[in-house]
């Protein structure tokens, strides 16, 4: 069956950096295309960043994690990337990693938190 399963979430200072990973199995990775969401406490879910299917693909950012979170794709490895530099106590959510075709994301992840506090 389908698995995504987020790791390298955790507890960091505000200008700090994590990098977390989405390992997927039992999809056909490199013709996906993934993206990672997040959800705060008594916020709605919202699109983080998104990469098309392929051997590189095309990137897209939140308006608000632009130029500080770089999102990449391993397809050897089945694994999807999110390096976040300089966080800020706003990015602190639950960051979950999704895989999809034609415009829209089938299977998720359990997600990882993120907590962003001095």
């Amino acid at each position: 069956q389908v698995q995504l399963v987020e790791s390298g979430g955790g507890s960091v200072q505000p200008g700090e950096s994590l990098r977390l990973s989405c390992a997927a199995s039992g999809i056909d990775f490199r013709h996906y295309d993934m993206g990672w969401y997040r959800q705060a406490p008594g916020m709605q879910r919202e699109e983080v960043a998104t990469l098309t299917s392929g051997d590189f693909g095309y990137p897209a950012y939140l308006a608000s994690v632009s130029g500080r979170f770089t999102i990449s794709r391993d397809n050897a490895k089945t694994t999807l990337y999110l390096q976040m530099n300089n966080l800020k106590p706003e990015d602190t959510a639950v960051y979950y990693c999704a895989a999809g075709r034609w415009g829209g994301m089938e299977y998720w992840g359990k997600g990882t938190q993120v907590t962003v506090s001095s």
